[in-house]
């Protein structure tokens, strides 16, 4: 026991006393590493994990700061068209949805779109719309002639190629117009709000979402309900331009602003009215059956 307590050092049997003297005097551990205190001063607080994920903390501004100081790539290069495709299967479903349900006063360009434009998006949904729409043109007029002895079918591929030039011509061009617009009137008038023409493509490209299922739906041989459908789809589709686009220009002339908005509406109309009228309704020629005179006086009718 006496060799026992020799080993005891002084400062400990001292410390003891203290502490046996007073105990609720504070003590300092020079055990835990820094990272321990953190991590027992979070548990305490358990609302701040969350906090930090809404509001951000200081090592996520810094990433954002450092994010933003990247140097873009060349236009030449793959990495500067890879950039224009860096979205996740979550980012575009919140887009679509948003195209299909619009909410009034909540401009779609600065809710969803602005933080992270893409084309990756609208090219799927022009690409899909294509296909939808000669696929579903020719099995609308399989079903309307079916039963007919005149009638012969054959598939029209051609209506692919044609629906493509439309769907991706008005994607672009008219994305394209309507930025060169809206910079020529911002270099005219301050207020004007400007979109960068990626965000007017991806603009264009959602909106045209609602019309894949109305592309299948157009099937139905019924021509009453077929322009119900491109009514209600173009009522949907057109009020995300116009909500969109609408803040761009009303600070402008009045007159050039209304124009403009109409503009807007009529060109999306002619798209859909003619997809609907070209691939669906247009008429089809049934050839007659041509009849071959026998040698015995009686005709004989030619099967097809």
């Amino acid at each position: 026991m006496a060799a026992a307590d020799g080993l005891q050092f002084p400062e400990f049997a001292d410390a003891a006393s203290l502490l046996a003297a007073n105990p609720d005097a504070t003590t300092i551990s020079i055990e835990e590493p820094d990272g321990t205190k953190s991590q027992r001063g979070r548990q305490q607080e358990p609302g701040r994990e969350e906090d930090d994920e809404l509001l951000g903390n200081d090592d996520s501004d810094k990433t954002e700061l450092l994010a933003g100081q990247k140097k873009s790539a060349p236009f030449w290069t793959f990495e500067y068209y890879q950039t224009f495709f860096d979205v996740d299967t979550y980012q575009v479903l919140d887009r679509i949805k948003g195209s299909v349900f619009p909410v009034p006063g909540r401009n779609f360009v600065r809710l969803y779109i602005r933080s992270n434009p893409d084309l990756y998006g609208p090219f799927w949904i022009c690409t899909t719309l294509v296909f939808a729409i000669a696929v579903s043109g020719n099995l609308s007029n399989f079903f309307i002639h079916l039963g007919k002895p005149t009638y012969h079918y054959v598939p029209e591929f051609r209506k692919v190629s044609i629906a493509a030039t439309t769907i991706f011509a008005y994607a672009w061009l008219v994305p394209l117009a309507l930025w060169g617009f809206l910079m020529w009137r911002n270099s005219k008038v301050m207020n004007i709000v400007s979109y960068s023409f990626l965000e007017i493509v991806c603009v264009y490209g959602y909106s045209l979402f609602v019309y894949i299922p109305t592309a299948i739906l157009w099937i139905i041989p019924q021509k009453v309900v077929r322009w119900v459908l491109v009514m209600f789809s173009l009522c949907l589709s057109g009020s995300v331009l116009v909500m969109t686009f609408w803040p761009a220009v009303r600070d402008d002339n009045r007159r050039i602003a209304l124009a403009t908005v109409v503009a807007i509406i009529l060109l999306h109309a002619l798209l859909s009215v003619g997809c609907l009228a070209y691939f669906f309704d247009a008429p089809e020629v049934d050839f007659p059956v041509p009849i071959v005179p026998a040698h015995n006086g009686t005709t004989l009718i030619k099967a097809q």
